[in-house]
């Protein structure tokens, strides 16, 4: 059985040498290369190798190093952006509290991207497992945090 040094060395190896746009792809070639590995492996290991997504000429995003990428290529914010986008489901107001629910496991990430994008309605964030909690700040309108998050967010659907 193939060690974990051995596997982060093939994955670093295959997002150098090829253009790697999902997990599902890169999954597919590191079994490929004879590692029995897991998708939650695989988020783990590219969290660990400071793995991002950065933009092709195309449109489309392709794996790629954080060291190896000039502060130009990545803005902090699209990744960010981006992380929202793949993990939210819904979003719904009541009050000043909104309630975002997520894809399992991507709450943390959904509030990590909200609470660094500074969105100025929202005085904090609680995260769990698949639902994440905003207090929005006093006197902010259901009608202000969703123009906010539109501008944000392209394409959000708040309820």
């Amino acid at each position: 059985m193939k060690g974990k040094d051995e596997r982060l060395t093939a994955i670093r190896q295959l997002i150098k040498t090829n253009k790697i746009q999902n997990q599902d792809e890169l999954l597919d070639l590191l079994q490929k290369e004879g590692f029995d590995v897991t998708q939650a492996t695989l988020s783990r290991d590219l969290r660990f190798l400071q793995v991002v997504k950065i933009p092709e000429e195309n449109g489309a995003y392709i794996y790629a190093f954080s060291s190896d990428s000039s502060s130009s290529e990545i803005e902090t914010s699209q990744i960010y952006i981006q992380d929202f986008l793949r993990g939210y489901l819904s979003i719904e107001t009541s009050g000043n509290m909104v309630v975002i629910k997520t894809f399992q496991g991507h709450a943390n990430t959904v509030c990590n991207a909200i609470d660094n994008l500074d969105i100025p309605e929202i005085l904090g964030t609680v995260a769990g497992d698949n639902t994440m909690f905003a207090v929005l700040r006093e006197g902010v309108t259901k009608a202000q945090f969703e123009k906010s998050m539109k501008e944000k967010f392209p394409g959000v659907e708040i309820n």
